[in-house]
């Protein structure tokens, strides 16, 4: 039996809770924003998670600032934008492990995987250069998964959410064609 369709192994958490295995990358969702699938990176390395995103605008509207942005979920990919407009709650200064430093605007959203949800903050950055278009990081994942390095795609619904993400593609395909 190969490594992603074994039955996740249950662990012992903080506060003697138990919590489930993730591989070093994984299927997820993003309800919140609507993407129904987006392969990540788990990232025990970076303490902020990251997410992939293209033409960042902040605006404000009533004392609100917003933050307008696309993602293309599909990995070297630039078809099937999915438009998001989503609160800005702050920004964060990140130091790439070069020691590059940048400032980035994060937003908060609900992370979908094996079944649950909860909530996570994401910055918003330029990931051209990885090879993910997201990355999970120690924030994210605390108190809900203890890491397997050996393992990936572990959620064994994690064929639903490809054949889920190549139908976006197929369907944003479909949509930039002429007439």
């Amino acid at each position: 039996m190969s490594a992603s369709s074994e039955t996740p192994r249950q662990d012992r958490g903080a506060g003697d809770q138990t919590l489930p295995a993730i591989g070093w990358r994984e299927w997820v969702t993003l309800p919140d924003l609507g993407v129904n699938a987006i392969k990540a990176k788990i990232d025990t390395g970076a303490r902020t998670s990251a997410l992939h995103a293209y033409g960042i605008r902040i605006e404000e509207r009533d004392g609100v600032q917003f933050v307008h942005f696309r993602i293309y979920p599909v990995q070297r990919r630039r078809r099937g934008a999915i438009r998001i407009t989503s609160p800005l709650i702050g920004w964060k200064v990140i130091r790439s492990s070069g020691g590059h430093r940048t400032r980035r605007p994060v937003v908060r959203t609900t992370l979908g995987w094996m079944g649950a949800h909860w909530p996570i903050e994401l910055t918003l950055t330029n990931r051209d250069e990885m090879g993910f278009r997201m990355l999970l990081g120690r924030q994210a994942i605390r108190r809900h998964a203890l890491v397997d390095p050996a393992r990936s795609f572990i959620d064994p619904r994690h064929r639903l959410l490809e054949r889920l993400n190549a139908q976006h593609l197929h369907r944003a395909s479909d949509r930039e064609k002429p007439q």
